[in-house]
């Protein structure tokens, strides 16, 4: 690259995607093209907050604005999980001193307060009444998010019978629906439960590109989930046309059981999503930024996309720039290889959304300027090494051909998506654009890193696909004359794994008798 010529990665997207929640200050139409024309790939939509019907409203707006756009956009709906809250508080709340007594009954259905040996106690029914015998003496028990803390001193069978005792050790204010988390205790709750299957006969329905799984424990879960929605696709025509053999999971690492079986379940999963709002509160808070780390790893080994999530601009819901920690925060994901990073209740109540993207545009943007000036190797990862994939080789192999030839795109036909994601995770430093006849996959590679996908009917050849190329990127300003690119696919172009070759080319436009 000479000093006085702009590389094309500067005219694409970040590497590293974007995904926003969308919300009551992103869901007009207005604001939906914004965000994606500073860089949003993915929509998420949080099932934890608002009915089907103003979820539906938003996808509509979401799928019409990208169609408008000609901007293949993916949708993410994210399960609540089992969820465990504090039941019915009346008035503004419970005030909770250190030292206190509290107890969760079975038999509660609003909190009360009532006196022991002149000491005050706080009864509180829960959403999860299995606690009580699940929740073992010494083990702790935090609510709101671990603003409030508390060990339980009787476990249920060994005190009153339908409570469990606790002693607070941090105070705080509690209201109605507050979370509880139990780092400490190995929770029977089904990682997906009777709400959760309602959100995903939804989701099927409507045709949403991702599923994230939250409160992952054990990837036997993701596959029990997978096999779940692979039985709705298989049995019903209209729903496989529209999704293929099921909808793609993503697994949310909140809890010390999942980080400890991370291996395991990135291999299962289809992308991985490092949640660290729960995260953060049901492990050592230090331990935090050790475990994203082992997560990424643990990812780029299986060739897993992984998405870096929570709190990452939080200062800007009401703020109109970030904490310098912040911006920290979300370059060190992009240093340490991230596919996406995700913007929560910034985007989807915040006071600007678009700034806030705008504002991790620039961040991603200039970490990623920093990185492509550090020296290059290929760095598969091990599985596909191990895999011995034809089409791994080859992505693998395209990465060497791209560096001696000096290319500065890859150009892939990945019909379902396979491909792109091999040299997604192959560390290119150069932009991939990817091809596919089938809108589910184009959306569906918004999270691969570096990958921008394109949507166009399948050429007759190789030879027909090579002219379609050029007119593509020099009509996208993605490349002139003289551009050296490489491209890799395989005839019949559209079929799934039919991947056979790695072609050097020189962007020519029409007309113009280059070479």
């Amino acid at each position: 690259m000479t000093p006085n010529r702009e590389h094309p990665a500067a005219r694409f997207p970040t590497v590293a995607r974007i995904v926003a929640t969308i919300g009551p200050a992103s869901e007009s139409s207005e604001m939906v093209g914004r965000l994606i024309s500073l860089g949003v790939r993915v929509f998420r939509f949080n099932f934890s907050h608002g009915s089907f019907d103003e979820h539906g409203e938003r996808l509509k707006t979401v799928r019409r604005v990208a169609e408008e756009m000609d901007m293949p956009i993916a949708v993410l709906g994210d399960l609540p999980g089992p969820k465990i809250r504090v039941g019915v508080v009346p008035g503004d709340g419970v005030m909770l001193e250190a030292g206190g007594d509290v107890v969760f009954s079975r038999s509660a259905d609003v909190a009360s307060e009532r006196i022991e040996d002149g000491r005050r106690v706080v009864v509180f029914p829960t959403t999860y009444p299995q606690l009580i015998d699940e929740v073992d003496a010494g083990q702790r028990v935090l609510l709101n998010d671990g603003a409030v803390r508390m060990l339980s001193v009787e476990s249920g069978p060994e005190g009153i019978a339908g409570e469990l005792r606790c002693r607070v050790t941090v105070g705080g204010l509690i209201t109605s629906g507050k979370g509880i988390n139990l780092p400490e205790t190995d929770v029977s709750a089904p990682a997906v439960g009777e709400r959760d299957w309602e959100i995903c006969q939804w989701a099927v329905a409507h045709g949403l590109d991702f599923l994230a799984m939250s409160f992952v424990r054990r990837a036997d879960e993701v596959l029990d989930l997978r096999r779940r929605l692979e039985s709705i696709c298989s049995a019903d025509r209209s729903v496989a046309e529209m999704h293929g053999s099921r909808i793609p999971l993503v697994a949310k690492i909140e809890k010390p059981q999942a980080v400890n079986e991370i291996e395991a379940i990135a291999d299962a999963s289809d992308a991985v999503m490092v949640a660290r709002g729960d995260l953060g509160v049901e492990m050592d808070l230090a331990q935090t930024p050790v475990s994203q780390k082992r997560i990424i790893e643990a990812c780029h080994h299986h060739g897993t996309p992984v998405i870096v999530a929570t709190q990452m601009l939080e200062t800007m819901i009401e703020s109109a720039s970030p904490t310098r920690a912040e911006a920290s925060d979300v370059a060190n994901a992009v240093f340490d290889g991230t596919d996406c990073v995700m913007l929560s209740g910034e985007t989807a109540v915040g006071r600007h959304p678009d700034l806030v993207v705008e504002t991790m545009t620039r961040i991603i943007r200039a970490a990623e300027q920093r990185i492509g000036e550090l020296p290059t190797r290929a760095t598969p990862p091990p599985s596909y090494a191990a895999s011995k994939y034809r089409t791994a080789a080859l992505a693998h192999g395209a990465w060497h051909i791209a560096m001696d030839f000096g290319a500065e795109l890859v150009v892939c036909w990945s019909q379902h998506g396979g491909t792109a994601r091999f040299l997604s995770q192959n560390n290119f430093r150069i932009p991939i654009v990817a091809y596919s006849s089938d809108p589910r996959f184009t959306r569906r590679m918004a999270v691969l890193g570096g990958v921008s996908p394109f949507l166009r009917d399948a050429p007759r050849s190789i030879e027909e696909w090579v002219k379609m190329v050029d007119e593509d990127l020099i009509a996208k300003g993605w490349a002139s004359d003289g551009t050296r690119i490489v491209l890799v696919g395989g005839e019949p172009l559209g079929l799934v794994r039919s991947t056979s070759s790695v072609i050097t080319h020189v962007v020519q436009s029409p007309g113009s008798g280059g070479v």
